[in-house]
């Protein structure tokens, strides 16, 4: 019926209006209560209908595929339509609320008076008189208070309240329609169990939707609005033994009102609940992938985008209602996570985290880390669990992350080719360091540090030529220090901040001479990001978890890609083209995806943490590892992780191999993209003085015994310098067979060795056991002291070849000259041996892990140590 005609009963019975409404709340009233005159006046100049706040719903996050992960809410509900409510829903909570509902106009005044007849008789309240339209401004108010004190105000049990209630009631129903307050009603109720709105609650208790409940499953969600507390069933037997009792109130109810059959309800009553619970999980603790979620909803309480204000951005993030369509993918996100949790266990102190981020568009594809999402038991701070997202920084619910090591040096190297340098370029470089000048900040000053000296491979090496090629493929300190100074600190800072890179802690990049070496403290997120815009050809795109948003009204919200291009195209192809050199000539030799791939290792100083970063053209990853502790007090030496005891951890001994296993998952079902090939006219034709001669020294060193190898000092001195060092031996005489030594030892001090060396293996070998043998002793011993040890290296090493040569010249001359010929260009790395003591002395630790990824020593402990002995005091 209209508002009216409540309006004229109320004029009616005006002498009882205040009287019935306090009857509501308290069995007795005491006195007149209101004036009739008064009370026909308060009813007919009606107030505004509430306000009304959008109601708080679940916001629900989607992987790329359009698959949910994960919800949050501040209430667990989700708005439906009136038609989306089964018709025996509807007839069931009016039935059972407010059986007059379609009659009245607000305020049921038959229903009043049986309430307070009702409650007078029993000393207390047992039956509502509110109507249905009454408690749904009650649940308005409650749901629209913005403080405690609206919202106890909302609540309170006195008269005041109730005729607040009424009046606004009235005004409601001018305003809405009665579906329309039903369908209202239906989505504010709280059903218990901690559901909100009936689809909720069909949801939680029925693992169905409203749309699909039956009879009995109505009755029972409408007996539950009454006491949704204690009819909740997931507390107990006595609770759902309540429901049950009310679920049959509810049958006798429509039964009595002739909406069902009295048949019907027998039926319904004598059936169980059929309750079938659904947890309804809430928060990113009980997502599946729990650090993606956490990334989601930082992005949108501090990204702009989402809310001018942060205010703005939390009411809207507390109402929710939301679906968020984010780039996640999850056979990226298992490939990460299955690759973390091979190599290190959530038990461990020591954390890994990797982030995966698309090329061109920024989209994060995976993040994932080695612990749990969540608290630990009993609050501790250590255990399986973390509440850090490891993966990102601390805008997005992430830790202060750890120093980058030498994945920075990636910056110098295209800022470097920016400004002309090409591929070959390089110098030659000193033993150690000391960064006393040429080093000014983007603010212009002098940023020196004469109190600190870098080192290549934790204080090993003399120096030596290197090409910015061998100086990245080795990750050489030295080297990298000194290019940056020659482009500019500052040069190399502006490159890598428009490659996106900032601090994981949000503070300003320290601008130190060890810069380059890796000092500030990163995230994956932020990491792989800058790596993908190598592999998009130098267009970097802004991390990007939310793909789209469709509001609760429907419509939805794309949100594009944010790109700029920071360097040049040909620059980024020549970095890939020097970064792929990493993977078959640097330090994650042995370590292959199968498909083209460029990265960078880095190790930091102290082994306090180590990194992986690197990408192909179509996935960019970066993987840190770390203690959660304190990265500085508890570095990463004599560790067990997963299992696996680490002498030390570098960049390709633990990031390298679980980027390598996540990439080549992440990527098994996407066909192999090369890289563009360098503009060779524009990088090409560089040069070293004295690099070839160096590496054809190095590889000589390399293809020796083992054995030869980690001794080399001890049989040059017992043998003399040519008898190791000397071109004319053949690799097959002395990596392979031991006896040639022994034959030859002797010789050192009598007729040169020329000939046993063009001799096949196999006449020579039945010689020297006869006579080699007895002749070390009463020899070579004597007369070894006499000749190496008193006179000082410098004079001892010249010596042998100035005795050797005049005796190998006359031999024939078809013979030796190929091999005199070769001799004078392989002397002078043999004479200068300053380097080569420094390579002999990286090998052995380049062989003790075992692990093809070990060959990270010279570029783990050299970036490690360099950055720290320059940036820790910086």
């Amino acid at each position: 019926m209209s508002v009216l005609r409540s309006i004229g009963a109320l004029g009616l019975a005006g002498a009882l209006g205040g009287l019935l409404t306090a009857a509501l709340a308290v069995p007795v009233v005491g006195g007149g209560g209101i004036a009739t005159k008064n009370a026909v006046n308060h009813f007919v100049d009606l107030p505004p209908a509430p306000r009304e706040e959008q109601l708080s719903q679940v916001t629900r996050l989607l992987d790329r595929n359009g698959r949910p992960f994960a919800q949050f809410y501040e209430a667990n509900r989700t708005v439906v339509r009136l038609a989306s409510v089964a018709p025996a829903m509807r007839k069931a909570i009016v039935a059972i609320e407010d059986a007059r509902f379609y009659e009245h106009g607000g305020l049921d005044v038959r229903g009043t008076l049986r309430a307070l007849l009702t409650n007078t008789q029993a000393g207390g309240i047992k039956q509502g008189g509110s109507s249905l339209t009454q408690q749904l401004v009650k649940n308005i108010l409650v749901e629209s208070a913005r403080t405690d004190e609206e919202r106890d105000r909302a609540r309170a049990p006195n008269l005041a309240r109730k005729i607040t209630e009424l009046r606004l009631a009235l005004a409601l129903e001018r305003k809405y329609r009665k579906d329309e307050i039903l369908e209202r009603y239906l989505n504010i109720a709280y059903f218990g169990a901690g559901a909100h709105g009936v689809e909720a609650a069909a949801r939680r208790f029925f693992s169905t939707s409203a749309a699909k409940l039956t009879l009995t499953q109505a009755a029972t969600l409408a007996g539950a609005v009454r006491m949704p507390y204690s009819t909740d069933p997931s507390l107990g037997r006595e609770h759902r033994e309540r429901l049950k009792a009310r679920r049959d109130l509810v049958l006798d109810r429509m039964a009595g009102l002739k909406w069902i059959t009295q048949q019907q309800a027998a039926q319904a009553k004598s059936s169980p609940l059929g309750l079938r619970l659904r947890p309804e999980p809430g928060g990113c603790a009980q997502s599946d992938y729990p650090f993606y979620c956490v990334y989601v909803q930082q992005e949108l309480l501090s990204n702009p985008v989402f809310g001018n204000t942060a205010a703005e951005r939390r009411r809207r993030m507390a109402r929710g209602g939301m679906t968020i369509r984010t780039s996640l993918d999850p056979v990226a996100q298992r490939a990460a996570e299955q690759a973390i949790r091979r190599y290190v266990s959530p038990k461990d102190t020591e954390v890994a985290a990797e982030a995966m981020v698309e090329p061109g568009t920024g989209r994060i594809r995976a993040m994932a880390a080695s612990k749990h999402f969540g608290p630990n038991p009993g609050n501790r701070k250590n255990g399986p669990r973390t509440t850090f997202n490891l993966a990102a920084d601390v805008a997005h619910g992430g830790g202060q992350g750890f120093q980058a090591g030498s994945t920075f040096k990636v910056f110098t190297l295209a800022t470097a080719l920016q400004q002309g340098w090409r591929f070959g370029d390089g110098f030659q470089t000193p033993g150690s360091l000391t960064p006393s000048q040429g080093y000014r900040n983007c603010a212009g000053r002098p940023v020196n540090d004469p109190g600190t000296r870098i080192h290549n491979a934790s204080g090993e090496g003399e120096g030596g030529p290197h090409s910015i090629e061998t100086g990245t493929w080795k990750s050489v300190n030295i080297f990298y220090m000194m290019l940056e100074r020659k482009v500019g600190l500052c040069n190399v800072v502006r490159t890598a901040k428009k490659l996106g890179i900032v601090r994981a802690d949000g503070q300003p990049l320290r601008e130190v001479p060890t810069f380059t070496l890796g000092i500030n403290e990163m995230d994956p997120v932020t990491v792989a990001a800058s790596f993908a815009a190598f592999a998009a050809r130098g267009r970097y795109c802004r991390p990007l978890a939310i793909v789209e948003i469709t509001g609760r009204d429907g419509r939805r919200t794309h949100i594009p890609p944010a790109c700029e291009q920071a360097i040049e195209a040909p620059v980024a192809d020549a970095v890939n083209h020097v970064l792929t050199g990493v993977f078959d000539k640097g330090t994650m030799k042995g370590q292959s995806i199968g498909r083209p791939a460029a990265g960078k290792t880095g190790t930091n100083n102290g082994y306090t943490s180590a990194w992986f970063a690197g990408h192909t053209p179509d996935l960019a990853a970066a993987v840190s590892v770390g203690d959660i502790r304190g990265s500085y007090r508890y570095p990463l030496q004599g560790v067990e992780i997963g299992g696996r005891h680490y002498g030390s951890v570098q960049g390709a001994s633990l990031p390298g191999p679980i980027w390598v296993e996540s990439m080549r998952k992440a990527l098994r079902r996407t066909e192999p993209t090369r890289f563009h090939k360098p503009d060779m006219s524009r990088f090409g034709g560089g040069h070293t003085p004295g690099l070839e001669k160096a590496l054809a020294e190095e590889e000589r060193k390399r293809r020796m015994h083992p054995f030869l190898r980690r001794h080399r000092r001890l049989f040059e001195w017992l043998l003399g310098q040519d008898a190791i060092t000397s071109p004319r031996r053949g690799r097959t005489e002395f990596t392979l067979e031991w006896p040639p030594l022994r034959r030859h030892h002797p010789a050192t001090h009598t007729a040169p060795p020329a000939q046993p060396s063009t001799a096949p293996p196999a006449q020579a070998r039945p010689q020297p056991p006869a006579r080699s043998r007895p002749q070390p002793p009463a020899q070579s011993r004597p007369q070894a002291p006499v000749q190496s040890r008193p006179k000082p290296p410098a004079q001892a090493r010249p010596q042998p070849p100035a005795q050797s040569r005049p005796q190998a010249r006359p031999q024939p001359a078809a013979q030796p000259r190929p091999q005199q010929a070769a001799q004078p260009r392989r002397q002078p790395p043999a004479q200068s041996r300053p380097q080569g003591p420094a390579q002999n002395r990286s090998q052995p630790s380049a062989q003790q892990r075992r692990q093809p990824s070990a060959g990270d020593r010279s570029q783990g402990s050299g970036s490690g140590r360099a950055q720290g002995r320059g940036s820790g005091r910086s």
